[in-house]
């Protein structure tokens, strides 16, 4: 941590709570999910997607010993996908890579094969974006989509992302380079939109 960010209080990232949307669920993860949650690193599609080069491994043990820390982070917020009509764990929702001093974060999500297309994945960003700012205080939660993803970026936008910039070649998957989109979303767009901002539809995910 920089000199600078040691007099910053941290945010309310100890807190690991318990968000209730229509569809979804989310709730502090646990190494009980890690089940469920093994698709999301096994499947050849969801790891391109979120350009997870895989070159160490990531058995189970090792993902168990992972998540069973999760609750114990007090610079970060890792949220199991719960969807309401089934029980069922169906992703996760993580805000990550905290900036004290600047007042943001990134975001990442990801979700089981099974699980997409269905709007899952549009609420559930609503929900911990909306926390973020709502709850933590954060001004600015940015994220990066790969060009092979765009319903990934519908979905960024229709909770009210906007694209900041082009990271070229960010990504080398299976020799072919790839570039990386830039997008945030600040605080006074949430607050003026709440996720659903004018001229966007709706996108399944």
């Amino acid at each position: 941590m920089a000199d600078h960010d040691r007099d910053v209080p941290l945010p309310r990232f100890r807190r690991k709570p318990t968000l209730d949307g229509e569809a979804v669920l989310l709730r502090p993860v646990t190494v009980h999910d890690v089940a469920a949650l093994m698709p999301v690193f096994q499947d050849a599609q969801v790891t391109r997607l979120t350009g997870s080069h895989r070159e160490n491994g990531l058995d189970e043990a090792r993902l168990r010993a992972w998540y069973g820390t999760r609750a114990d982070q007090d610079d970060r917020l890792d949220l199991a996908v719960v969807e309401k009509a089934t029980g069922n764990v169906v992703g996760e929702a993580v805000l990550n890579e905290w900036d004290a001093g600047n007042e943001s974060c990134s975001f990442r999500i990801a979700f089981v094969p099974d699980a997409q297309g269905r709007g899952l994945g549009t609420e559930a960003t609503r929900l911990i974006v909306g926390y973020g700012f709502e709850e933590l205080g954060l001004h600015r939660i940015s994220l990066e989509v790969y060009a092979f993803n765009p319903r990934a970026r519908r979905v960024y936008e229709n909770v009210g992302f906007v694209p900041e910039g082009v990271l070229r070649d960010a990504l080398l998957w299976e020799g072919a380079r790839v570039d990386a989109v830039v997008m945030s979303i600040l605080a006074p767009e949430w607050f003026k939109h709440r996720g659903r901002p004018a001229g966007t539809g709706r996108t399944l995910s």
